[in-house]
């Protein structure tokens, strides 16, 4: 297992990190403190300089325009974007697109690719992933409500999703529904069909996300046979495929977020002066930096270890919720030092560290909080343990 990074990647790792810092560090207070994700005006200046940088949707298919990155190359870009948190919306690998962008090429059509897949790779259009419910379907997708009733030539789907994160704006959306049968099917639909009813965008926490997270109503929704994604009955088979990556990629982002914030907390205390001395020589700091580091290298070997598995071909379903639960925790841990040792500027808008803080915490909850992967990890174990046996 050799992590030594090509050439290449380290170039691409270098222009990446430069047109962070260049291009979109510096629009980073164009965003609202009310708005709910980047404005639509905002996003597109974003994706124009990332198309122009040559970085646009690096992780799509060659054949869409992409770069076609490995998953250890998408750990190396995706931590560089991660360092603004507009970065991803700038290079086009933000959630939920990116997962959706890894789930349309491994399952659509080629009809459904050009019709919904190009555009998107291309920057002109968003989507979003209708799974959670308010009172089904979330961290247990066997819970799913929403139906989908054969009708003819079509499928009518009803029921109302919630957290269904980029909603407001999206071009698309891929719906989990429930089949007469009890299995679960992916459907595409564009947003402005009949039947598609967007009832309010909630108020959270984080606001990083394009499009914010929105509560959508299906009401007799008519969706032609064609627009089955995949086959019908697969849609927890094909939450998997997108699940497991997204979990990861999750963590790489956000690993750039947690390393930004180091940064901010590192050059704070070696120039805040206290009791006659910089922060820094303060034993007390030092040692949540030195905390800090280790948390930040635990979690960047993590994700290392289950791209490097993912590019082998294994499905690594065990290892992503390791990484999820290591790398949400760890990286939650060092920006929560970081607000500590910029005590009163690190709540406050004076610094980026307490918008990183708010964003975050979500990140413990978002693709499964830590408890659910604890408890699918521990089944594992014990399977694992009584076949051996």
């Amino acid at each position: 297992m050799d992590f030594t990074l090509s050439p290449q990647l380290l170039s691409l790792q270098a222009r990446t990190r430069e047109f962070i810092a260049e291009e979109v560090i510096p629009l980073e207070r164009e965003q609202l403190p009310n708005e709910h994700g980047p404005s639509e005006a905002l996003r597109a200046e974003l994706v124009r300089r990332a198309r122009s940088a040559g970085l646009l949707t690096p992780h799509a298919p060659t054949e869409m325009g992409g770069l076609g990155l490995s998953h250890m190359a998408k750990a190396v870009v995706f931590e560089e974007a991660g360092y603004s948190a507009l970065g991803p919306t700038a290079l086009n690998i933000h959630a939920p697109d990116e997962g959706n962008i890894h789930l349309m090429g491994e399952v659509a059509s080629s009809a459904q690719k050009e019709r919904w897949l190009r555009p998107q790779v291309e920057g002109r259009t968003r989507s979003c992933f209708a799974m959670t419910e308010p009172d089904g379907a979330g961290s247990d997708p066997g819970m799913l409500e929403t139906t989908a009733v054969r009708d003819g030539d079509s499928y009518l789907i009803n029921g109302t999703k919630w957290l269904t994160t980029g909603a407001d704006g999206a071009h698309y959306v891929i719906i989990m529904a429930r089949m007469e049968d009890g299995t679960a099917t992916m459907f595409l639909s564009d947003m402005d069909r009949p039947g598609v009813r967007y009832l309010r965008t909630m108020h959270a926490m984080d606001r990083c996300f394009s499009g914010g997270h929105g509560v959508l109503s299906f009401d007799d929704l008519r969706v032609p046979a064609t627009d089955v994604l995949g086959e019908i009955g697969k849609g927890f088979r094909y939450a998997q495929v997108r699940l497991a990556p997204a979990r990861l990629t999750h963590c790489m982002r956000w690993l750039g977020q947690a390393r930004r914030a180091h940064d901010e907390a590192v050059a704070y205390a070696r120039t805040r002066q206290a009791f006659g001395k910089p922060l820094a020589e303060h034993e007390g700091v030092g040692f949540s930096l030195a905390d800090n580091d280790m948390d930040l290298m635990t979690a960047r070997l993590h994700i290392w270890h289950t791209a490097w598995l993912l590019d082998q071909g294994q499905k690594g379903n065990f290892e992503s919720s390791r990484s999820k639960v290591v790398c949400s925790e760890a990286q939650w841990r060092v920006v929560d030092r970081c607000v500590q040792i910029l005590g009163g500027r690190g709540v406050t808008g004076e610094s980026v560290v307490m918008r990183i803080f708010c964003d975050m915490r979500a990140f413990r909850i978002y693709d499964g909080p830590s408890e659910v992967h604890r408890w699918s990890m521990a089944r594992k174990i014990v399977q694992r343990s009584g076949a051996i046996q």
